[in-house]
């Protein structure tokens, strides 16, 4: 499992957004039926609904699952970073993600300018988070502090791709 960690080094999501980790879990992705792999393209028309989550464990496991985009507004002045996209806790292990709880609704991505990356982290809970409230602005937020804040301890999987704007003509193309 050691080699699934380095598309997460060389795209800077351990560095970026959490710290080194060796995924415990698997986690597959896919928006209709496209399968994401590190560091994929994925255009904003396609990710316009949450994508469908397919994660191992054990039913008494608990996960929470987070999605950010570190690179807000932009990939060369992230000073929004991390913009979150997507929280769910207490996610039963090998259950639909429709059975834990939704904190920040799925928002698409939406890159304004520049190649964005959005990542889906997994962790391990220790126990029942429940409701929480939601963070004040889905500006700055930080994936290490609020893992920290529930004692999510490292992620258990992780997966990203990238997504940058589209260009109006190719929806007009795809619209007529």
């Amino acid at each position: 499992m050691a080699a699934s960690v380095d598309p997460l080094v060389v795209g800077r999501v351990i560095g970026d957004v959490v710290d080194m980790f060796v995924p415990t879990a698997t986690m597959s992705v896919y928006f209709n039926s496209k399968h994401v792999t590190n560091g994929c393209d994925i255009k904003p028309s396609l990710a316009v609904n949450p994508p469908r989550l397919v994660i191992s464990g054990h039913p008494c496991d608990l996960y929470t699952l987070v999605m950010t985009d570190p690179d807000a507004p932009s990939p060369s002045e992230p000073h929004m970073r991390e913009w979150v996209h997507w929280i769910i806790v207490d996610i039963p292990g090998g259950a639909n993600l429709s059975q834990g709880k939704e904190i920040v609704p799925y928002s698409g991505p939406r890159p304004p300018i520049g190649i964005h990356r959005y990542i889906l982290l997994l962790f391990k809970q220790k126990g029942p988070i429940g409701m929480i409230d939601q963070p004040a602005s889905r500006a700055n937020f930080n994936t290490r502090l609020f893992a920290r804040h529930f004692n999510l301890d490292l992620p258990v999987a992780a997966t990203y791709f990238n997504s940058q704007k589209e260009p109006a003509t190719k929806k007009y193309a795809l619209a007529a």
